[in-house]
């Protein structure tokens, strides 16, 4: 390799930057899996009457076990089931939102956003300073993925070669 390569063959910028937005807006969609995989696993957890649990885990989810310990001596195992089904399925949709987010749907990003901050209410309401914070630090990574992903969809747009007219015959 000389020194003329690079001006005889300059670097493709708008690939550089389509990779380094593609990798932003997958670290962004992967941030609903980190969300639905811990929340499950802190479920798990909680109900099999463990105390602790990872920060990351749905407030939903949470307050849905509380309440499972708390009626499982009165109302027995069902409760844990329904609690655990509960889980499951919110975490299926964490995990879905993920799928499609990484697919680089724009709209999927902003309802992944919303839910999570719905559910970063509830530690608002618990005065769960720590989870607040967590929530506000995940949002801010998942929103980056979504203005990297926004920003690629824009690029290949501009991209794309114009629709061919139909001929007439």
């Amino acid at each position: 390799m000389t020194p003329y390569d690079s001006i005889t063959n300059p670097p493709n910028y708008d690939a550089i930057e389509a990779e380094r937005l593609e990798q932003r807006c997958k670290s962004g969609a992967y941030w609903f899996y980190w969300i639905a995989a811990l929340s499950f696993i802190t479920s798990l957890v909680s109900l099999s009457g463990s105390q602790w649990g990872f920060i990351v885990s749905l407030g939903v989810t949470q307050f849905v076990d509380a309440l499972a310990r708390a009626f499982s001596e009165q109302a027995g195992t069902a409760v844990t089931v329904i609690a655990l089904l509960f889980d499951a399925t919110a975490a299926a949709a964490f995990a879905l939102i993920g799928y499609f987010a990484s697919k680089k749907l724009e709209w999927v990003f902003v309802l992944g956003m919303v839910l999570y901050g719905l559910d970063g209410l509830i530690f608002l309401i618990a005065g769960d300073w720590l989870g607040i914070a967590f929530h506000a630090f995940a949002l801010y990574g998942i929103f980056s993925g979504y203005r990297a992903c926004t920003r690629l969809n824009a690029m290949q747009r501009e991209q794309a070669p114009p629709p061919v007219a139909p001929s007439a015959v």
